[in-house]
């Protein structure tokens, strides 16, 4: 019996202690801390949701505190938005923070271009906290900019929306293949008037081009990307001082270098003679995945003075392509700066692939060649291979950064004049491999083999 009383007195210290007392607050009276006092949204294009900015406001004091109001400036009307320590909206009210604790405040904007009236294009309100006396506030910036948008057309269906499709073909049941995106009708001009922002894919149908005009600027969003289909060409048209700038929809400092950020621009099977000059692509999943055009006496692709970073697969892939490529540079690719497979026709000059991906583990060389491609466990597709590089850099983070894979059954046929490559077979891995054979003057003509 005394273990019991005991243990029902313990209970019961335990049971008052626990208990909390009635939440009690003081008034604000001006004295919130804030981790800034001007929020930069940064860049946001024209109707496009930015992304997500934060800050935090602080209570110094030593009591539970009440805000009587947090709100916007402009109130309703304004193009920001709030989340109030979870609680969206543009107006609160009795928001607690207590002693020596604090809150988040998230600022989001969708503002529409044709609203912006200062000729710096810069939108601006403020965050208000308390009235009177004792009110303070936070500054909220974004800079707006109006954009040719381009997204696929939707319908609205009984349980949703069904979208846009660009078709690739069919399967072996006859079903369409297809990507949500936006077909071309007509010939098609991005011109540089302003930026062109692209939502999913653009599909450049058979008989037509799309053109980019020097100067211009296209953004995609997330997966996305442009098609030419069979059929259908690409001309990108910059010059030394106006170079095309291709890349993604984030237009944050910190996303500058970041890759993956949007898809590819893919030249179809059956694509033809389409050129880029003075091209910088950015920031992709695969900058040019290059298709065969079925023609051996036409190039897929004329790719001029053109660099293309920072992508989380291949910089250019070409399978079973033919392109021309000068005074190109890729680097800072996930795979390969330049692939093919199955084959093809490559005409490289003063090309610099230089693959000093420091994201993963990359698996690939800088360059790598084949003439076939695996279609299952054991069986493989096979083209006759010609590339020939002449005055090219070959270099990386890896000391093998070329990767020679010939199957039989159709030709190897690989040239490199007056080249630098990076080669180090530290095991003796590629000996016996006369591909590897570096005084065969059939491969390699007056070339310089980087060993450090």
């Amino acid at each position: 019996m005394r273990y019991l009383f005991t243990f029902i007195t313990l209970f019961i210290i335990i049971l008052m202690t626990s208990c909390r007392k009635d939440f009690s607050t003081s008034l604000s009276t001006g004295n919130l801390k804030f981790s800034t006092d001007t929020v930069f949204v940064g860049k946001v294009f024209d109707n496009i949701s930015s992304s997500t900015h934060r800050f935090t406001v602080k209570n110094p004091s030593d009591k539970d505190i009440k805000i009587p109001v947090i709100t916007l400036e402009q109130g309703e009307n304004s193009f920001y938005r709030l989340n109030v320590d979870g609680i969206a909206g543009k107006w609160f009210e009795n928001v607690e923070i207590l002693a020596k604790d604090s809150i988040y405040v998230f600022v989001e904007a969708t503002i529409p271009f044709n609203q912006i009236a200062t000729p710096d294009f810069m939108y601006r309100d403020k965050v208000l906290f308390d009235s009177n006396t004792n009110q303070q506030n936070v500054i909220l910036e974004a800079q707006v900019i109006d954009v040719h948008l381009i997204r696929p057309n939707r319908t609205q269906i009984a349980d949703g929306f069904t979208y846009e499709n660009i078709i690739l073909g069919q399967d072996t049941d006859g079903n369409a293949i297809g990507i949500r995106g936006t077909n071309l009708t007509d010939d098609t001009t991005f011109t540089n008037d302003k930026p062109w922002l692209i939502y999913n894919y653009v599909g450049v149908p058979s008989g037509k081009t799309l053109t980019i005009d020097a100067g211009t600027q296209v953004h995609f969003h997330a997966n996305s990307g442009i098609i030419i289909q069979d059929g259908g060409k690409l001309v990108v048209n910059g010059t030394l001082d106006n170079k095309v700038v291709i890349q993604g929809d984030r237009l944050e400092e910190v996303y500058q270098d970041v890759p993956g950020q949007w898809g590819t621009i893919w030249l179809y099977d059956g694509s033809k003679e389409s050129e880029i000059h003075h091209a910088k692509i950015l920031n992709a999943t695969l900058g040019l995945l290059v298709d065969s055009n079925n023609d051996v006496s036409e190039k897929t692709l004329l790719l001029n003075n053109t660099e293309i970073y920072n992508t989380t697969s291949y910089g250019m892939l070409g399978r079973n392509a033919k392109i021309e490529a000068n005074n190109v540079v890729i680097g800072n690719n996930g795979a390969s700066s330049f692939a093919n497979i199955l084959g093809g026709n490559y005409d490289f000059s003063h090309v610099t692939l230089a693959n000093f991906w420091r994201s993963s583990n990359r698996q690939e060389a800088t360059l790598s060649l084949s003439n076939a491609s695996q279609i299952s466990d054991t069986e493989y597709l096979l083209n006759n291979l010609q590339a020939n590089f002449t005055n090219c850099i070959i270099d990386g983070s890896q000391n093998v950064e070329l990767q020679l894979e010939k199957l039989d059954g159709a030709d190897f046929n690989f040239n490199f004049k007056n080249c630098l490559l990076k080669f180090i077979d530290d095991t003796n891995q590629f000996a016996d491999n006369a591909l590897y054979n570096f005084n065969d003057v059939t491969y390699y003509t007056n070339d310089l083999f980087n060993k450090n």
